[in-house]
């Protein structure tokens, strides 16, 4: 039976929160010191500038260590073009992912942006984008998407994930099982799509075996709804997806991620005790949260009380845990 400190301590590495502000403030350091979070994620609002960004990032690794608590993982989505939280003079601006146009490019892309994060102190990327969007369709996605058939969606994102992980950032391949047939934003809505599993194993699902087969770090799985697999929870709430799809038959081993669950599609549908229950059930290993301090607390007050009170999720917070621990033994 797990004492209560341990509960905290595995509940709160499984959160990656989003703050305001841009240095060490007071909300930052609550969410390291009490709720003991396993990572913090960076968006345009926390960063003015090169120096800064620097200073934030050393400072909140250094309070984490002060706190007795694991390596802590700074993520930032830098996918180039229209997604990109560093912006010039100080940091490179890419065109993004439609306009890269072989490995030499991808690569190039990966190479540079390598650099800068690990200049800044920050060591996992929210990238590359593995999804497809089939040629002339409308898709949400089609201005961060690698052009071209899921084979080569896959080969170029797989050049980003290695040439990103090589140089020393954890990279997260995103949106599985795949949203490049969506044309709903599941910032605002929650989007759904009716693909059996043989249509996504034919297109949507082929750039992220490649992903596993090339050990990325982490997936980031979607807010769509897979009416053909599971018709009640969207994919990052959802047991036939997180567990069954990506764990069982894909053999995925690394760190499985939400995507912002105060998106939408998500905070506009279920409640907070809801969620995290689905995130527990799912076995899905860390909970993106990026915006307000209140639910931050509730989702670590309900995944406490989860784990807790039931046995099955004790033992899936136990594999989750294994995996946030093996990744940040990478971090050193």
């Amino acid at each position: 039976m797990q004492d209560a400190k341990t509960i905290e301590r595995i509940a709160g590495q499984r959160i990656m929160a989003g703050f305001h502000g841009t240095d060490l403030n007071h909300d930052l350091r609550f969410l390291i010191d009490t709720i003991g979070v396993g990572g913090i994620i960076l968006f345009s609002r926390n960063i003015t500038g090169r120096q800064q960004l620097k200073t934030l990032c050393r400072s909140a690794a250094e309070y984490a260590r002060s706190c007795d608590l694991p390596p802590l993982l700074i993520a930032i989505d830098q996918e180039g073009g229209t997604v990109a939280r560093l912006k010039g003079p100080d940091f490179t601006e890419f065109k993004g992912a439609p306009f890269i146009r072989d490995g030499q490019d991808a690569d190039a892309f990966a190479h540079i942006t390598a650099k800068e994060l690990c200049a800044a102190g920050i060591n996992m990327n929210m990238a590359p984008v593995m999804d497809v969007a089939p040629p002339g369709f409308d898709s949400i996605m089609s201005k961060r998407v690698f052009g071209g058939d899921p084979r080569r969606v896959g080969k170029i994102g797989c050049t980003v994930i290695r040439g990103l992980q090589d140089r020393g950032i954890m990279a997260v391949a995103k949106h599985f099982p795949g949203i490049g047939r969506t044309t709903l934003d599941s910032h605002m809505q929650r989007p759904d799509l009716d693909a059996s599993m043989d249509s996504l194993e034919a297109f949507d699902l082929i750039p992220f075996h490649d992903a596993v087969a090339v050990g990325v770090s982490g997936i980031m799985l979607s807010h769509v709804r897979y009416t053909g697999i599971d018709p009640v929870w969207p994919a990052s709430l959802s047991p036939a997806i997180a567990e069954s799809l990506l764990r069982n038959k894909m053999s995925y081993k690394g760190v499985v991620l939400t995507d912002d669950l105060e998106m939408g599609a998500i905070c506009n549908h279920y409640d907070t005790e809801t969620i995290m229950r689905q995130v527990m059930d799912a076995g899905i290993d860390i909970a993106l949260i990026c915006k307000t301090k209140e639910v931050i607390m509730d989702a670590f007050d309900a995944m406490c009380r989860q784990i807790r009170d039931r046995l099955v999720f004790r033992e899936k917070a136990d594999g989750s845990d294994s995996r946030i621990r093996a990744l940040k033994a990478r971090l050193g």
